[in-house]
């Protein structure tokens, strides 16, 4: 979908239309959550610090989110992909990948469908989409990319090494900052250089992973549409007004374990026979550096008050300075188990609990 929630915005409000829009609430702590294609001009980009953005645009409309009405979306939306495939696996409220290889519809090609497709969101839900249309996953994630807004890109199965030759490396999935600078090093700038330091070369540099590079620079990816992608973890966290000490936020804790257990209630009902075994605390620093803390308990949290406690406990085995001032908390369940495995590993761990602490930037 194209900058999915302020365009619903500018849908529902007609005064919006044509203006600046950012969905973000005001605040120095703030972030973006979408920004128009009028306020994307003056550089605003979803995830940035809202006040970063009221700075590059300070006509900006700014808009709270209001997610019922993009999810109410996002199902419109999911129902017109139905009505093609059974092969759909959601990204987020407003991507997904289809696998149309056999339709439900009989459109000739892989483009009428996505053209039926985006027509039919247009029609129906007054939005527009952009679609890219290739022989796998990452190059039609790729591929969607490239028209944005109102788009549609298609990449023929002859057409992928030409079409990712002269691409930057950061186009790859994977490639973070971090790799990105690594290849830099090796004077790799572009798909194209990638190729030239050839596999054995890439796999004695980095392992299993300079293989993959390899592959995903020819467009090689064999990784299959998942409709039912298993949930990994469900969390909630908030940002604070100023920075707080760990001894002050208790209570912030508490209120976010709360929107954590109502998520995995309703993952209950989704899928009763699941269940969480993990509690995790993620703490963000005034200086932006990211812990988390995570515990297994010999029987997982059998209530929200329960999930609050563990959470909070996980306090203890944080070793920075009491001083230290915290921007951000979060509180999660994870670990997914079925029911029966769940209870035999709580028979197994009986007596004592493990814990798996993660540290990083």
């Amino acid at each position: 979908m194209d900058a999915f929630y302020a365009s619903v915005e500018q849908r529902d409000d007609p005064a919006l239309r044509g203006q600046p829009v950012v969905v973000a609430w005001r605040g120095s702590r703030s972030v973006v959550c979408a920004a128009s294609y009028e306020a994307r001009k003056f550089g605003v980009r979803s995830a940035m610090p809202a006040v970063r953005a009221e700075r590059l645009c300070p006509h900006a409309v700014f808009v709270p989110p209001d997610f019922v009405r993009y999810k109410a979306a996002s199902r419109q939306v999911r129902e017109i992909f139905e009505r093609h495939t059974d092969l759909i696996e959601p990204l987020s409220l407003d991507e997904a990948y289809l696998d149309v290889t056999a339709t439900k519809t009989g459109l000739p090609s892989a483009t009428a469908t996505a053209q039926a497709i985006r027509d039919a969101i247009r029609e129906e839900t007054r939005l527009t989409a952009s679609a890219g249309v290739a022989p796998n996953k990452f190059v039609a994630k790729i591929a969607s990319d490239w028209n944005k807004p109102d788009g549609l890109f298609v990449v023929k199965p002859h057409q992928v090494e030409a079409f990712l030759a002269p691409l930057p490396v950061g186009r790859l999935p994977g490639v973070g900052k971090v790799m990105e600078a690594k290849l830099a090093e090796l004077g790799v700038q572009r798909v194209t250089d990638l190729r030239a330091l050839g596999a054995l070369a890439l796999e004695q540099r980095f392992g299993r992973w300079g293989r993959r590079l390899h592959e995903l620079a020819y467009g090689i990816d064999d990784h299959p549409v998942e409709p039912s992608r298993p949930t990994l973890q469900i969390s909630s966290e908030d940002t604070f007004e100023r920075d707080l000490p760990l001894s002050e936020v208790e209570a912030d804790l508490r209120a976010l374990a709360a929107k954590t257990w109502a998520g995995y209630q309703r993952e209950l009902q989704r899928n009763p026979g699941r269940i969480a075994r993990t509690v995790v605390l993620k703490l963000k620093t005034a200086d932006f550096r990211i812990l988390t803390r995570s515990l297994t308990p010999p029987h997982p949290p059998a209530s929200e008050a329960e999930l609050a406690d563990l959470a909070c406990g996980l306090r203890a085995r944080v070793e920075l300075p009491a001083s230290t001032l915290y921007r951000l908390v979060g509180v999660g369940v994870s670990g997914f188990v079925e029911e029966d495995e769940a209870i035999a590993q709580s028979d197994l761990f009986d007596g004592g609990a493990v814990d798996e602490v993660l540290e990083g930037r």
